[in-house]
């Protein structure tokens, strides 16, 4: 990195570094140890179980705390949110709840007068008018002030859809679920025959970051007409578009159902005060077996406004038959908001996430330059260790310092990405951080800094560092961009980890080779180090052959007469090799390529692609003789136009670091310019390519979001190619 770099990012930066007023509730954060309870963990902390559950939504009161859970512990007292409120709701209670939330939110639609009588009551003219004497008083406002009198003349509230104010949720007409494995949001309201809306309208504990569900979680759902769903045959319902003026009258003449079964589906129209003119609502139609709905039988589809047959059936390569067969209430008309089920095996133009279909969405088409998004960076730039003033001095620090190295390129491959936003009409806020790679540093910036209005944290570098700051954000539902590899025992749920993990990786080359493997011969080659790599890559392959390697303190040495004893003329030899030794590597593949004959073909792999590969010793022709293949999180950058700007801006090509902090960021920040809320463009936003990166986050319901995207790469005449699956 040349002293052009060091000046305009050094300059950048201390114009960056500000700080805010601390926040009003501080927290800490505690790793559990083996061993410890919830109840032990409070006595330490000298507070309550239910303020810890408050700010611990994952941990339940009777369960065994988990090694390694990071849990936030509160340093300011408040009061606690009830623990029994991360369950299940109590049926009862949430009714209730809904139904008085209608009554705030609904609004009259006119008014009448009443004169109020000797001995009348507010009690007695608010039931009268089936209003509550808080919307009296609203609409009167000296009843605040005086007492009700005779001959006093009463605004009294109109509410549309006559008798709606009738309809009461049952208690008795919903019944605990408990989700199976494999089901989601989707499948659940399918098998019910409700929306997506009246679902979460039932079940408020259902995290907004995310659509994950978990075996065993309780939902409330409304009960199924005389049996439970585990005892009768599945309804089928209509999805229907609530026109203007409509009223629960009309529906009865038109579908011959009840005003309170139509409800009791559809608990958002209490909620909101009433039927609304472009609510869909689901409106039962009749019984029949439509089998196991769960994800190892079917993805689903929510239809979007103005769909029509045609737009379905060519992005779904199927005939309009085909599809009502399977979604019999399509025979009354497509609505937006029916959630559609497909095969499983079916392809098309959308990607599948969480078993739910997303349409393919161009984030640069999709910007609104309202948003302005605040972002900030935390890294370890080491300003306390960098002389700026000596160029010369900086330079070798930098050079000599992995970690000042890796977070000077993320930051100026951050800053080309904020140019570009910035040229497509996105303001953004952004403040920057050196943390120093010290806990200390992180925590002193966190009091410093006001985290409820901020979009996202990019960084810390650092695993204790990180955890501080994901648990301290999470607080205020702020996402933390983590650069650094996902192999942690992080468990907050807040984390986006931009570098998929090994596992990720190792199934991503599996994926590879079984789109090509015929019958070819597989010989595993690994140091102990690397064993459970081998025991992978044997799970996955039972018929593959090992050789062991010899390693002492001088020497690296293979059986080369065992190893061409497993080799096979007959079939291609397909040889993994799991190790971060140099050494290993070129003594391995300098005896894969002798025994590389036209008799004889060999072609190298390896799980992990690190740093030994790359050494200086090892012989590029080699590789490219046994067309090595790998999977990679990052790929050469082909993009001259980010390569432009970079060297614009900072005199010089940009490195691997960079090129990913400009794919991390640009990412970022297009995905908050659509949504302004990451969590939310997380579920509409599936895969997303850059220059040298791509990104498709999947929720964990434990750890976080993680990158699954990733590459196959291949040296094939002396060069690097990506390989398309």
């Amino acid at each position: 990195m040349n002293n052009t770099i060091l000046k305009c990012l050094f300059s950048g930066l201390f114009m960056l570094f500000l700080g805010f007023g601390a926040n009003a509730q501080e927290f800490a954060t505690h790793p559990v140890k083996k061993g410890e309870t919830i109840q032990g963990i409070a006595k330490k902390y000298n507070l309550g179980i239910a303020e810890i559950l408050s700010y611990n939504k994952e941990v339940k009161a009777d369960e065994t705390l988990k090694p390694n859970t990071i849990l936030v512990i509160p340093l300011k007292r408040e009061n606690p949110t009830n623990a029994s409120s991360a369950g299940a709701p109590d049926v009862a209670a949430l009714l209730k709840s809904i139904q008085q939330d209608s009554l705030v939110k609904r609004k009259p639609i006119g008014f009448t007068s009443h004169k109020v009588r000797k001995r009348e009551t507010l009690y007695g003219i608010a039931k009268r008018y089936n209003v509550t004497q808080d919307e009296l008083k609203k609409y009167n406002k000296e009843l605040y002030a005086s007492q009700l009198r005779k001959k006093m003349i009463l605004r009294i509230p109109k509410y549309k859809g006559a008798g709606e104010g009738d309809a009461i949720l049952d208690p008795n007409d919903y019944e605990k679920y408990v989700v199976a494995p494999k089901e989601t949001r989707w499948s659940i309201a399918h098998k019910y025959g409700i929306t997506i809306d009246s679902l979460v309208t039932l079940n408020p504990q259902l995290p907004k970051n995310t659509t994950y569900l978990a075996e065993g979680q309780e939902l409330l759902m409304p009960k199924m007409k005389g049996a439970s769903i585990k005892q009768q045959d599945v309804q089928l319902y209509t999805s229907y578009t609530v026109p203007p003026k409509q009223n629960f009258y009309r529906l009865e003449q038109e579908f011959g159902v009840k005003a309170d079964e139509i409800v009791r589906l559809n608990p958002e129209i209490t909620q909101r005060g009433g039927l609304e003119e472009g609510m869909v609502i689901r409106i039962p139609k009749k019984k029949v077996d439509v089998g196991e709905i769960n994800t190892d039988n079917y993805i689903f589809y929510e239809v979007k406004p103005k769909q029509n047959e045609f737009r379905l059936t060519r992005k779904f390569g199927m005939t309009w038959a085909e599809l009502t067969d399977l979604n019999p209430d399509l025979a009354q008309g497509l609505k937006a908001g029916m959630i559609l089920k497909l095969p499983k095996d079916k392809v098309g133009d959308f990607e599948v996430k969480n078993s739910l279909v997303l349409d393919k969405i161009n984030l640069l088409d999709s910007i609104n330059t309202v948003n302005r998004p605040k972002l900030i960076f935390m890294l370890p730039f080491r300003l306390d260790k960098i002389d700026v003033n000596s160029k010369s001095g900086a330079r070798k620090i930098i050079q000599r310092r992995n970690d000042v190295k890796l977070s000077l390129g993320l930051y100026t491959g951050a800053m080309v990405a904020l140019d570009s936003i910035s040229k497509l009409g996105i303001s953004v806020d952004v403040k920057t951080y050196d943390n120093q790679l010290d806990i200390n540093k992180t925590r002193e910036i966190l009091r410093k800094e006001r985290l409820n209005d901020v979009s996202a944290i990019v960084g810390p570098l650092d695993a204790e560092s990180l955890k501080e700051v994901a648990v301290q954000a999470a607080s205020f539902e702020v996402p933390v961009m983590a650069p650094i590899t996902s192999d942690s025992d992080i468990s907050l749920k807040n984390v986006y980890f931009s570098i998929p993990t090994d596992v990720k990786l190792r199934e991503r080359l599996f994926s590879y080779i079984d789109s090509t493997r015929v019958d070819q011969n597989i010989i595993i080659v690994s140091d102990d180090k690397h064993k459970p790599a081998q025991e992978a890559i044997m799970g996955k392959y039972p018929d593959a052959k090992t050789i062991a390697i010899k390693q002492d303190e001088k020497n690296i040495s293979m059986n080369i007469n065992r190893f061409t004893a497993l080799l096979t003329k007959n079939k291609e030899n397909w040889v993994f090799l799991e190790t971060d030794n140099f050494k290993m590597v070129s003594s391995v593949i300098s005896i894969l390529n002798s025994n590389n004959t036209d008799d004889t073909k060999i072609r190298l792999f390896t799980t992990d692609k690190n740093k030994a590969f790359d050494n200086e010793v090892i012989s590029l022709s080699h590789l490219s003789n046994l067309q090595f293949t790998y999977p990679s999180v990052y790929k050469e950058t082909v993009n001259d136009s980010f390569k432009r700007a970079y060297r614009n801006k900072f005199g010089s090509d940009p490195d691997k670091y960079a090129t990913r902090g400009f794919d991390m960021t640009f990412d970022l920040l297009l995905k908050l310019a659509y949504k302004n809320n990451l969590y939310q463009a997380s579920k509409i936003v599936g895969l997303t390519e850059y220059t040298g990166n791509k990104f498709n986050y999947a929720k964990d319901y434990s750890s976080g979001f993680f990158n699954t995207a990733s590459y196959i790469m291949m040296y094939d005449a002396m060069r690097i190619k990506e390989v398309k699956l």
